[in-house]
């Protein structure tokens, strides 16, 4: 009975003692916590952006070229339809020379609608990267604004 007494005053004891030695954290801690795990996280939106941005630079090279490929491809094929349609205009009769015009205003078309294709696609890109740049910008003058205080 007596072991059972002790035992349960030295378990009241350690209890009392947890409780007497706990932290007491206080408010502006725990804003000052909350301010740096905003922080960080304005942080890490910063750094994924820039990796985004990257990738999308990277692209644009690529973008470019695809871009006057197909606009060289789009003049090559109306330069040759202009051509054809020009012989045909000589000689209205021939049907050889018909379909070779008619298929050649076919390829112009899809030449000049594959070349307007690659055009929006690397406007497009364009406009993406300058949009991420601006959040990028408006994010590191927000972390900027709140390291500062």
């Amino acid at each position: 009975m007596k072991a059972q007494l002790s035992l349960i005053t030295l378990v009241v004891t350690i209890f009392m003692t947890f409780n007497a030695s706990a932290q007491v954290v206080s408010k502006d801690s725990i804003n000052a916590l909350k301010g740096q795990k905003e922080i960080i996280e304005i942080s890490k939106k910063i750094n994924e952006s820039k990796i985004e941005l990257a990738k999308l630079e990277n692209q644009l090279e690529e973008k470019i070229k695809e871009a006057e490929k197909a606009s060289t491809e789009a003049q090559s094929s109306a330069d040759y339809n202009q051509k054809v349609a020009n012989q045909l205009s000589n000689d209205a009769q021939d049907r050889k020379l018909s379909r070779r015009a008619s298929k050649a205003a076919s390829r112009a078309s899809r030449s000049a609608k594959s070349a307007r294709r690659a055009s929006d696609h690397l406007e497009n890109l364009k406009k993406n990267i300058d949009s991420l740049r601006e959040k990028i910008a408006q994010d590191e003058q927000k972390l900027a604004s709140m390291s500062g205080n």
